[in-house]
C-alpha cells in the first residue's frame, strides 16, 4: 500500500489512541491502493479534494486531489493546538483583553478581564472553533506573528511542507491567505491526536467555560461525535475562500481511519460517513 507517513524512532513512546507519526511525503502517494479486483470504488462527494488514510499504517486508502492546495479555514486550529501544548502548560492562566474579542466569529465568547487557562482556551478552540480563543492563545505564544511563525515551523517539522499558516485561527483575507493540502491536514491531525489532551478534548461532548456569571456549557460542534459510532475527533471549517472543510478520525474494532475534505460545497459529514464506512469495509 502507498505510504504517506513514516514512523518515529522506536524510542518515541506513543499514546494508545494513535501510533506512527510524520509523513514520507512522496507524490506517489496520490495513487491510492486499488484494493481487491472487483472492489467498489471509494465514494466521491461534494469536496473537491479529499483523502482517506489508515491512521496506524499511514496507508492512503483512497484520495482525490490530495496535493491540491486550498485554504484550510478552522481545520488549521489543530496545528495551533499542538504549538500551544509544545510551549504552554495547560494550567497557565491569562486575562483576556478587549482586543481579543474584536474578531470575526465563530467565537467562544471571551469576556474582557476574565482569566482563562490554556486548557479552557483549547476547549474553546477545538469544540466551538473560537477565533477569539485562537487570538488569545496567539498572544500567549508571543503575538500573532510569533504564533504563526511557530505554526509554520511545526508544520515543516511534521512534514506538512505544503502548508503556510497566515493566522492562528484560519481566518484569511487578501495578502494573508493560509494554504495547505488534504495530505498535509491528514499529517497534522494524525500528529495532533498523539497529544493526549488534544485527543481527549476532541472527544468531549461538551465542556464548562468561564462566563460573566460563572460557567456556561459549550457543545462540541463535530456532529459525527453523535452521529457516527466510533468517532474519535473532528474539526470543521468555513471561509469564503476555503468553502467547507472537515478533518476527522474514527475507529472500528482495531482499525483507525482519518478523513480530510477540502473546498466542499455540500454535506461533508455525509461524505465523511460514506468514506469511513467504505474504508472500514476493506479487508
Amino acid at each position: 500500500m502507498t505510504r504517506f507517513f513514516a514512523s518515529f524512532a522506536s524510542s518515541v513512546a506513543l499514546v494508545a489512541l494513535v501510533v506512527g507519526a510524520g509523513p514520507i511525503g512522496g507524490r506517489a502517494a496520490a495513487a491510492p491502493d486499488p484494493g481487491p479486483a472487483g472492489a467498489l470504488a471509494a465514494p466521491d462527494g461534494p469536496a473537491a479534494a479529499w483523502l482517506l488514510a489508515d491512521m496506524d499504517t499511514g496507508s492512503i486508502l483512497a484520495s482525490k486531489n490530495p496535493y491540491q492546495p486550498h485554504a484550510p479555514a478552522s481545520t488549521i486550529k489543530v496545528l495551533l493546538a499542538m504549538v500551544v501544548l509544545d510551549h504552554l502548560h495547560p494550567g497557565a492562566a491569562v486575562r483576556a483583553a478587549p482586543v481579543h474579542t474584536r474578531v470575526e466569529c465563530s467565537c467562544v465568547g471571551l469576556v474582557p478581564g476574565q482569566v482563562y487557562t490554556t486548557r479552557q482556551l483549547l476547549e474553546g478552540l477545538l469544540l466551538v472553533s473560537g477565533n477569539d480563543a485562537a487570538n488569545l492563545l496567539g498572544d500567549m505564544l508571543g503575538g500573532m506573528r510569533a504564533a504563526v511563525w511557530r505554526m509554520n515551523v511545526k508544520a515543516a517539522q511534521l512534514g506538512a511542507r505544503s502548508t503556510r499558516a497566515s493566522s492562528p485561527s484560519g481566518l484569511d483575507g487578501p495578502g494573508w491567505e493560509s494554504v495547505t493540502t488534504p495530505h498535509d491536514l491528514a499529517v497534522m491531525l494524525r500528529a495532533a491526536l498523539r497529544y493526549p489532551l488534544i485527543a481527549h478534548i476532541m472527544r468531549q461532548p461538551e465542556a464548562q467555560f468561564p462566563d460573566r456569571t460563572g460557567y456556561k456549557t459549550i457543545v462540541n460542534q463535530n456532529e459525527l461525535l453523535r452521529r457516527y459510532p466510533g468517532d474519535l475527533a473532528g474539526k470543521t471549517g468555513y471561509t469564503n475562500l476555503a468553502r467547507k472543510t472537515y478533518i476527522g478520525a474514527a475507529q472500528r474494532g482495531n482499525r483507525r481511519l482519518i478523513v480530510v475534505q477540502m473546498y466542499g460545497t455540500g454535506d461533508l459529514y455525509g461524505q465523511a460517513v460514506d468514506l469511513f464506512d467504505w474504508g472500514f469495509a476493506r479487508p
